[in-house]
């Protein structure tokens, strides 16, 4: 199914068992997380990217959360046929939205990872929501450089809340946004009730 193209205002309805819907002016975006399946994000085709021409700052690698024991392989990921964001394969790496912004370049850089597995196996972000304001997250680029980000909010949403800011910002800041799902299990639509999203900038 194709996307609808967001200047004509209409809503915008997926047909994918366990998709949900998070709004925004020029973005719709998808986010699910199960121990049954994999999460999906999706956005719209109308989106336009800031700063997709910057190369001063490598393709991303790595993400560290010392305080949350995360050491992940980063996976850049793009659209699916269907229109959504791509995910990793497994539990232990993170997807970064490689249609916007490198983790340090001016805009809002999105990584996306899983909440719980299935057989009780950890999954990366598990322990997202325990971060706090303050906190530092590091950023491997492919050059060996280092790039760190501090948590500056940490928001909770329901499944069908507008997120004007998450994919996109234009105050010329390098942001880095994280994204995974929280809330209590929804057995008939396969997803969890909520949306946690971690912002952060660079230091």
């Amino acid at each position: 199914m194709q996307l609808k193209n967001l200047s004509k205002q209409e809503p915008l309805l997926v047909v994918s068992l366990g998709l949900v819907l998070f709004a925004a002016p020029f973005l719709y975006f998808f986010l699910k997380s199960s121990v049954q399946e994999e999460p999906v994000l999706g956005v719209g085709s109308a989106i336009v990217f800031s700063n997709q021409e910057q190369t001063s700052v490598g393709l991303p690698v790595r993400l560290k959360i010392p305080v949350i024991h995360v050491d992940s392989a980063v996976i850049p990921v793009g659209l699916t046929s269907d229109g959504a964001m791509d995910v990793p394969k497994g539990p232990a790496e993170v997807a970064w939205f490689d249609l916007g912004p490198r983790p340090g370049e001016s805009g809002s850089a999105v990584i996306a990872g899983h909440y719980g597995w299935k057989n009780n196996t950890s999954a990366v972000f598990d322990n997202l929501h325990t971060l706090r304001k303050g906190d530092k997250i590091f950023v491997e680029d492919e050059k060996g450089l280092i790039t760190t980000f501090v948590v500056r909010e940490i928001r909770i949403y329901g499944k069908d809340e507008i997120v004007p800011d998450v994919f996109g910002s234009d105050d010329g800041k390098a942001r880095l946004n994280l994204i995974t799902c929280t809330g209590d299990w929804n057995i008939e639509a396969k997803t969890r009730t909520d949306r946690l999203v971690v912002f952060t900038e660079k230091e």
